[in-house]
């Protein structure tokens, strides 16, 4: 094998509670309009025949605690709260029945948006890259094992922006749940361990601005914060 050219940096890797290691991240795959209620506030209807996802470069991984500059390209950049599953067992056509078999763990998770550039590219029908993968853009704290987080059920998602509540909701309102999402995935590709899948948001997005604070909050997960500095 011939020598590289350049270095490129080595695969992000996320702290696990009550562990020495860490995971490294591969992929990161998010939900499209998971939450009824958000799908709504957006002029969206759900499709309720199969999940839709888009993808973040696995770079675009940002730690709980950070303080970022305000993105790059956009007047509009809003928060979106979400429910993180870790892969950790390969996944190739599973069954719902054994989708939850794969999984390593959970974590909160935030998908910064450049609203208005997505809007921009959904008015063209054009992909929404711009809009959804930058850096910085997937914010994660902590993961922590499936074992000790137990199942998913009703647990309240809500995250709050310099104190005041702006999303909340429960997992359970999710339209395609965690196992139904896995195993329309493996359909598709060859999920691996290291791949993370952002589940979605509920309703209540709204935009951040230059001195904004974001803390994120799933029961029996290891709360998200995040700082937004000015502009570079």
């Amino acid at each position: 094998m011939t020598k590289p050219l350049f270095d490129v940096p080595a695969a992000p890797q996320i702290p696990v509670l009550g562990q020495d290691g860490s995971f490294p991240v591969r992929r990161i795959f998010c939900v499209g309009r998971n939450y009824a209620a958000h799908a709504a506030e957006m002029g969206n209807e759900v499709d309720r025949e199969a999940p839709f996802y888009f993808t973040k470069s696995a770079h675009t991984i940002c730690h709980s605690g950070a303080s970022i500059a305000y993105p790059l390209g956009t007047q509009d950049c809003h928060f979106e709260m979400e429910l993180v599953v870790a892969i950790g067992a390969p996944a190739f056509r599973v069954s719902n029945g054994e989708a939850m078999q794969t999984v390593y763990g959970y974590a909160c998770g935030i998908d910064l948006t450049r609203r208005d550039l997505q809007a921009q590219a959904k008015d063209k029908r054009r992909p929404w890259d711009l809009g959804k993968d930058f850096e910085d853009s997937a914010i994660i704290a902590p993961l922590t094992p499936a074992a000790e987080f137990g199942e998913i059920a009703d647990q309240a998602i809500r995250l709050m922006l310099d104190g005041a509540t702006v999303q909340d909701a429960r997992l359970s309102d999710m339209v395609w749940s965690v196992p139904d999402v896995i195993a329309h995935l493996s359909q598709f590709y060859h999920l691996m361990p290291g791949d993370l899948i952002y589940t979605g948001t509920p309703a209540g997005v709204g935009p951040v601005k230059p001195g904004s604070k974001l803390h994120g909050q799933i029961e029996g997960l290891s709360d998200l914060f995040l700082s937004i500095g000015a502009p570079e």
